[in-house]
């Protein structure tokens, strides 16, 4: 399912220009078309698009310039670059700092659409998209319809006094949400004070929720406020609200429903005027069952429930906030990384994340912390999830691959064209079938009229061929 998205496109074809804008308007993009990079600076500086495309042959500054600004400037924005033979190898070098893809001109108009909506999915640029003023929610990335929608109900209740449980997997930000409900609050001045009562020890956590008096146990040598009497006018938020044992729970109802609380050792009562949100990743309604959790409290928590979704539930945003974290940790750390390569990327889009975004933000720490370059590659970001090392292949059978995988490419670049593929080689035709037959490849397989190549009249147009 194609993303619908906003297109740079930069190339002094006029033609070659009008034939894209028209393909990729069809297919449900904003367009914007210049014919130089110049101009295409120009357009960056007014409104950011989610994808770049240039030709790197250019009147003036060029496209290797263009796309090295770019990456100077914006650098999560992704780059495809369209050059003719001459300047593959500028083109595979600028890949190498971080540039999308390339296509060789003539190109299909069905890879060209394939490389964008791979990078429209690895890729996001610019902050997410907030709904009016963002204040409330700013530290929420994202650009998922699975939280907009949660972002949508949380704004809405964020305006009553309601009681909010918001459920969810450990790591998926229940803290955040709870602190952009308080912001978008009309307590949004007053103190927000988080509890997590899992971490408590059970002894503790009535003194440290209610207060003490002195002289109320062993060791309470002084009058202490308790952290709900601290949020006096503002929120209180109890994190892990399933872990809460039994005889406290009691207690917490009693100050739901009367708004009073009594400090440990106090005969007398401390009104209280908070709000309390909770959060929780057990199953409530099986603590019920079971007895560990009672069903009064839960009604008086649960009046509205938001329930936020695991990472792996919401892969639109992993590239988007990885890039945030990188950036911010970079400067924390005095780190020169800017950015991921497009397959490390690739490698944290596609990985499980058990512990959603906590794990996502250790591992960009890791590889941030361990970076000696402006790119983040795949093999820091393979070790920092500790996914399998690659195989380990004696030198023969390395050098078979190498050599197949680099007959296949220039194969493809050339559509199976032997004699252009042998002069990039620099190996003379004789030999060039020689190694072709060795790794038993067929160049009409890569030809543009080889059966299951594209035939749609727009992508011959676009590669150049005549319709007729």
């Amino acid at each position: 399912m194609t993303t619908q998205a906003t297109l740079l496109l930069v190339d002094d074809d006029a033609d070659l220009l009008r034939l894209m804008t028209m393909r990729l308007s069809a297919a449900g993009h904003v367009v914007q078309a210049v014919s130089s990079a110049e101009a295409a600076l120009a357009q960056l500086a007014v409104r950011l698009p989610s994808l770049v495309i240039t030709d790197v042959r250019l009147p003036g500054m060029d496209g290797l310039a263009l796309f090295d600004e770019v990456r100077a400037r914006h650098p999560s924005l992704p780059v495809i670059l369209l050059t003719a033979h001459g300047s593959i190898p500028d083109a595979v070098e600028a890949t190498t700092r971080g540039a999308h893809a390339y296509l060789t001109k003539p190109f299909d108009g069905q890879e060209l659409m394939a490389k964008i909506n791979r990078a429209l999915l690895l890729n996001a640029p610019g902050p997410a998209a907030f709904d009016g003023d963002g204040a409330w929610r700013r530290e929420i990335i994202s650009r998922s319809p699975r939280m907009a929608e949660v972002l949508a109900e949380a704004r809405l209740v964020a305006a009553t006094d309601a009681s909010v449980l918001i459920a969810g997997d450990s790591g998926t930000g229940k803290e955040l949400l709870a602190r952009a409900i308080h912001n978008a609050s009309p307590r949004a001045a007053r103190p927000f004070v988080a509890v997590n009562c899992a971490a408590i020890p059970e002894a503790l956590l009535e003194s440290e929720l209610f207060g003490h008096v002195k002289g109320a146990f062993t060791g309470a040598q002084g009058h202490r406020q308790g952290l709900i009497p601290a949020a006096q006018g503002g929120t209180v938020f109890l994190d892990e609200i399933g872990d809460m044992p039994l005889a406290l729970q009691v207690k917490l109802l009693r100050v739901l429903q009367e708004r009073v609380v009594r400090p440990v050792g106090s005969n007398e009562a401390v009104v209280v005027d908070v709000r309390v949100l909770s959060a929780t990743h057990r199953d409530l309604d099986l603590a019920m069952a079971e007895g560990q959790f009672r069903p009064d409290l839960f009604y008086r928590l649960n009046v509205v429930k938001l329930g936020l979704p695991p990472l792996a539930e919401r892969r639109e945003d992993i590239a988007l906030l990885a890039q945030h974290f990188l950036l911010a940790l970079a400067q924390r750390h005095r780190k020169p990384v800017k950015g991921f390569a497009p397959e490390a990327l690739e490698a944290l889009v596609t990985a499980p994340w058990p512990g959603n975004v906590r794990q996502l933000y250790n591992v960009v720490e890791q590889v941030c912390v361990l970076a000696t370059a402006a790119l983040v590659s795949l093999a820091q970001v393979q070790r920092a999830l500790q996914m399998p090392a690659a195989e380990v292949l004696n030198y023969q059978h390395a050098k078979q691959r190498f050599e197949r995988d680099y007959l296949n490419q220039l194969l493809m670049l050339t559509s199976g064209h032997v004699a252009e593929a042998a002069r990039l080689a620099d190996r003379n035709r004789t030999e060039f079938y020689r190694l072709m037959q060795k790794h038993g490849l067929d160049p009409q397989l890569f030809r543009g009229d080889a059966p299951g190549a594209a035939s749609d009249s727009g992508d011959r147009k676009l590669s150049g061929e005549s319709s007729t």
